[in-house]
């Protein structure tokens, strides 16, 4: 189990609109210019937006590797350590991440396709 870097990157580039923004410390995942995620390369962690019932389930069931990050509004990001983390589930809370921030129209044209 584990996910590396590399392989998240690579799930990212399938979903539409979506652009890296890179920092020093780490670098942030947007589409449309909204943020949906980052990741921390030095910490091998990566952070998601999720529903906030989400974020609570994630970290109530598997608190080694999903942390509570921060909550805005509806949302409840959760902090993902990658090597905790299998790639399907990753793809799958990757894509809800980017579903809950992109246009209607983007969401519609990939339908519910997971990135693989």
């Amino acid at each position: 189990m584990g996910v590396r870097e590399l392989s998240l990157l690579k799930l990212l580039d399938q979903l539409p609109g979506v652009t890296r923004h890179e920092t020093t410390n780490y670098t942030s995942f947007k589409v449309q210019g909204r943020t949906f995620g980052y990741l921390w390369p030095r910490t091998q962690t990566v952070g998601l937006k999720q529903p906030l019932a989400e974020q609570l389930a994630l970290v109530a069931e598997r608190p080694d590797v999903f942390e509570v990050q921060f909550t805005a509004g509806q949302f409840g990001w959760v902090v993902v350590r990658l090597a905790g983390i299998d790639r399907r589930e990753l793809a799958e809370l990757t894509f809800e991440a980017w579903r809950l921030t992109a246009s209607p129209e983007l969401v519609e044209q990939r339908a519910d396709r997971l990135p693989r």
